[in-house]
């Protein structure tokens, strides 16, 4: 039963039914495991008893309760995984042209037409950032963000160097071309929050002082902040009282502290692309669109599909989820091998 404080606490309650959403995900299964187990061992005595057609219906129930125990554990397993905190975010979607000049800028094009198709068929938004249109109607960049419930865990394999090969509109003697684009997806920064340890701060009071250094006030009402970890100094002598000057100099060293964390988040998503995307070569290419064989072949799977027209559509699915199944399966590896 939830307390008072719970439910007249609206962000506190959203927390706690997140909490519990995340243990019945992991309690559900485990209760229906429990109780098959105690089921085939009820079964497991019927095979010693005298009558042979009730052992063979026995037998039969034996085969389907551990087909069942068999699925529910490896469901177990892949909840108890770490689960990635950013899987449920929006998605920034960077798509870049590559190797093959106003070719690849229209691969970029049909890319980012993909996964906006693909936006529409799960139910999210996407908005258009930034974009640098060719004269072919390419891009050589485009930026959007994807909004909704899980963009990121369904999105996030993207990341890479898409490859194209087919006859460019721009070759004139039919030959096939190969171009790339390079996608970057990354998590939607949540509003950073600055949290400020009063240790931190080293504040001291002196007087205000006018023109040329002359002091006007008699009292110490101006107010400065020295932020330790970083050393940012912030001073205020404008207002009349010490803790109006207080108050106002702590927001400024509020924001100066809030755009310093936007800057290393900056970086840290800069390196993040880096490592996404390499430079673009075409041999770190992650997936290849073959036109003349209607073929879409993910490389780090070893996945072909010959429905390349579709894909390209946005029906992304197939791909997509042999991509996180081929994740969980290496994740599983790695845990029972630990």
């Amino acid at each position: 039963m939830l307390r008072d404080e719970v439910i007249t606490d609206s962000e506190l309650y959203q927390k706690y039914a997140k909490e519990r959403a995340e243990l019945k995900r992991i309690v559900e299964p485990f209760r229906q495991y429990k109780a098959l187990r105690q089921k085939l061992k009820e079964v497991e005595e019927l095979l010693e008893d005298q009558d042979e057609e009730l052992r063979r219906i026995a037998q039969e129930e034996k085969e389907e309760l551990e087909e069942k125990l068999e699925k529910l554990e490896r469901e177990l397993k892949l909840a108890l995984l770490p689960k990635d905190p950013r899987d449920e975010r929006n998605v920034i979607l960077e798509i870049r042209a590559g190797t093959g000049g106003e070719e690849a800028a229209l691969f970029a094009r049909d890319l980012f037409r993909m996964y906006t198709r693909y936006a529409e068929r799960s139910g999210w938004k996407v908005e258009l950032l930034d974009a640098h249109p060719t004269g072919l109607g390419g891009f050589k960049e485009v930026i959007a963000l994807i909004q909704g419930k899980g963009a990121y865990s369904r999105l996030k394999h993207e990341s890479g160097v898409h490859r194209v090969q087919r006859i460019p509109i721009t070759e004139a003697q039919g030959r096939i071309h190969t171009s790339t684009a390079t996608v970057a997806v990354l998590p939607e920064a949540e509003e950073v929050e600055v949290q400020i340890d009063p240790k931190d701060l080293k504040v001291e009071v002196f007087r205000a002082s006018g023109p040329g250094g002359q002091h006007v006030n008699k009292t110490e009402t101006a107010v400065r902040i020295t932020h330790i970890p970083t050393g940012i100094v912030v001073q205020c002598q404008d207002e009349r009282s010490q803790h109006q000057n207080r108050a106002k100099a702590m927001k400024i060293l509020m924001a100066r502290l809030l755009e310093l964390k936007r800057k290393e988040q900056e970086i840290q998503i800069a390196k993040e692309r880096r490592s996404q995307i390499g430079s673009g070569e075409r041999s770190e290419k992650i997936r290849t669109y073959n036109f003349p064989q209607n073929r879409v072949t993910d490389h780090r799977i070893g996945l072909t599909l010959y429905n390349l027209q579709e894909v390209l559509d946005g029906d992304l699915d197939e791909l997509i989820d042999a991509l996180i199944a081929y994740r969980e399966a290496e994740a599983l590896k790695k845990m029972e091998e630990a």
